[in-house]
Order: structure tokens, then C-alpha cells, then sequence
């Protein structure tokens, strides 16, 4: 098998953040689900814009934060998303580009505009989000480069994205691509709600062997498998998926491979500022270990120290120098 020319090639949702501070009340008021992502149509897309005070514009999505979490550490990586031939349509492509990230999707004419995500940021750091995904669910498969995909090391996949119908046909594509070249697949779960309308779907691809690793947190883990008790949701797990790795918020994360459980704590934070983005850059930082051959308790630790510096400050992208903190903080580069 030859060596691949990219660590990290990802699918996913190519959305612009529009992030507002918000009081508690307002969350209320018009029903947002507090804590979690909900998709929106246009009409509701208005409605929340006209409610959200002074806000600020960053390209997110959240296999692309990860793809800028894996480039700032030092890893090579590709992007694979849709964005319309408009105005947040180039801001995406540009900020994408300007990480170091390879991004050669072709815009797409016409309506729907560009995806976007107004999160309401609550005075706890806690982010509610509320997609409209716009042009993202417009990927198709024609617009996979299959010879890219099989030139990857790991082929990375967003959960948010497997619910509208062509980009999942997309991924399916993509899969085996990477199973054909012998890459790993790493999938990341994203929500409990994909879970509850597509769990039938990633239950099979886990049985099937589709995926290498998984990544999910202490609510997704609980939705796929029925189990609230923690260890016996990994428990129910561990032996079906070569990797399998779980955040826990402040309680910190565990990975399960090989027959072995590792567990690293939270790093700490001076301050929680917005929580938006906490996992997509522990998975960059997990990732970026992996792909580099660094022993699972590094590689958590690593996806913990990304987490921390991305949660202290407004946004999903990170602001501080993540080579320069993991060095410092694991004492090596």
C-alpha cells in the first residue's frame, strides 16, 4: 500500500457560525433546545436572526473545526463540503484555504444559500445551535474525488451530515474508497438526534466493520446503545470497534482499544466561554496523535488539551498556537 500524501481527509457540513451572547430567558422564549443542535428552515432561520444581539461570523461545521484544530497542530489535511456560489460561500472557502487545508469543491449556483448556524451562547458558556443547512445537503457524490479519498491515511465522517439524502450517498461512496485503498475510517457520532433517526445505519456499518474509529460523547454513546450506565455503554462497544473514543465533558474522556481502557481528566480552564466546538477539537487533537503514531493516553490527552483552549474563548476554530500549548503542556513537540 502506498504511502498516503494526506493524513486526514474529511466530509462534512460546510456551514458559517453566526454566535451571539444571550441571556437564559431568550432561550425559552422561543423554544430552542438548550444544549443541543436543532435544524432549521428558512422562515425559522429569520425568525432567530432577528432575535440574536451583536454577533459575530466564523466558518464552522464541524468536520471542517477539526480539519483546522489537525492543520494548526501540523497535520495534512483535505476537505470535502458544499457551499453555494455566494457571499458565505467564499468566506468558508477562504478561511478553509487560509488553514493550510486542501478545499476543491466547486460551488454550487443557485438557491439554497450557504449553510449557516446561529448559536446562542448563554451566560454558562453553553452553546444552543440551530442549523440551517442550506447548501451543505447538496453534496453529491460526483463530487467526491475518490482518488483523493484513497490517497488519505483516515477518512474522517460527520454524523450531521449523514441525514439528508445525498450527502449520505456521498459518505456510503466514500467508505468504500477508503476500504478499498486499506485506510481507516474514523466517524464521528455528532448528536443524539442523528443517533435516534439513523442509529439503525451506524449499528450496521459498527457490525459491519465500516468503521475503525468512533468518536461520541457521553449522550451519543447512551442513544446508540440503550444503555445509561457509562461503562456499560463502552462495555457494549469495545470489542465492535477497533477504536473507540468518549468524551465526558468535565469528567474528562476514555478510549477503548485492544482490550484496553485508557481515561485521561479534563485539562483545566481558567474559564468556560462557549463550549461550541469542545469536540470537534478534542477529535483533532486525538487525531493528529494517532496519525502520527503517538501512544492512545497521548493522543487523549492531546484531544483534551485542544478542547480546553477551544472552550475559553468565542468560536469553534482555535486562537492560540495549539503546537506551541501541547508542547508545553506534554513537554515535547
Amino acid at each position: 500500500m502506498s504511502k498516503p500524501s494526506v493524513q486526514v481527509i474529511a466530509i462534512g457540513n460546510a456551514i458559517v457560525d453566526v454566535m451571539a451572547p444571550c441571556e437564559d430567558e431568550l432561550i425559552e422564549r422561543f423554544g430552542m433546545t438548550r444544549g443541543g443542535m436543532t435544524l432549521i428552515d428558512t422562515d425559522r432561520a429569520h425568525e432567530l436572526y432577528e432575535a440574536m444581539g451583536p454577533a459575530r461570523e466564523i466558518s464552522g461545521g464541524s468536520a471542517a473545526n477539526t480539519l483546522a484544530g489537525l492543520a494548526a497542530l501540523g497535520s495534512s489535511c483535505a476537505f470535502i463540503g458544499q457551499v453555494a456560489d455566494d457571499q458565505l460561500g467564499e468566506v468558508f472557502a477562504h478561511d478553509i484555504r487560509a488553514g493550510g487545508i486542501r478545499f476543491d469543491v466547486a460551488p454550487r449556483a443557485g438557491d439554497p444559500p450557504t449553510a449557516r448556524c446561529l448559536i446562542f451562547v448563554t451566560p454558562d458558556g453553553q452553546r444552543t445551535m440551530n442549523t440551517f443547512l442550506g447548501a451543505s445537503q447538496f453534496l453529491p457524490p460526483a463530487a467526491l474525488d475518490e482518488a483523493a479519498i484513497a490517497d488519505a491515511e483516515v477518512l474522517y465522517l460527520e454524523g450531521y451530515l449523514w441525514d439528508p439524502e445525498e450527502p449520505r450517498a456521498a459518505m456510503r461512496r466514500a467508505i468504500g474508497a477508503a476500504r478499498n485503498a486499506g485506510r481507516k475510517v474514523a466517524f464521528t457520532l455528532s448528536d443524539a438526534f442523528v443517533i435516534q433517526r439513523h442509529g439503525a445505519d451506524f449499528r450496521a456499518m459498527i457490525e459491519t466493520g465500516d468503521i475503525d474509529i468512533l468518536f461520541a460523547n457521553h449522550i451519543e454513546l447512551a442513544a446508540l446503545t440503550g444503555h445509561d450506565d457509562f461503562h456499560a455503554g463502552i462495555d457494549a462497544l469495545k470489542d465492535k470497534v477497533p477504536l473507540l473514543v468518549v468524551t465526558r465533558s468535565e469528567q474528562g474522556a476514555v478510549a477503548a482499544t485492544g482490550g484496553e481502557l485508557f481515561e485521561v481528566p479534563a485539562e483545566p480552564v481558567e474559564r468556560v466561554v462557549d463550549t461550541t466546538g469542545a469536540g470537534d477539537l478534542f477529535a483533532a487533537g486525538f487525531l493528529h496523535g494517532h496519525v502520527n503514531g503517538r501512544p492512545v493516553a497521548e493522543c487523549l490527552r492531546l484531544g483534551a488539551i485542544c478542547a480546553a483552549e477551544v472552550i475559553s474563548h468565542y468560536g469553534a476554530r482555535p486562537e492560540a498556537d495549539l503546537k506551541a500549548l501541547a508542547a508545553a503542556r506534554l513537554g515535547r513537540g
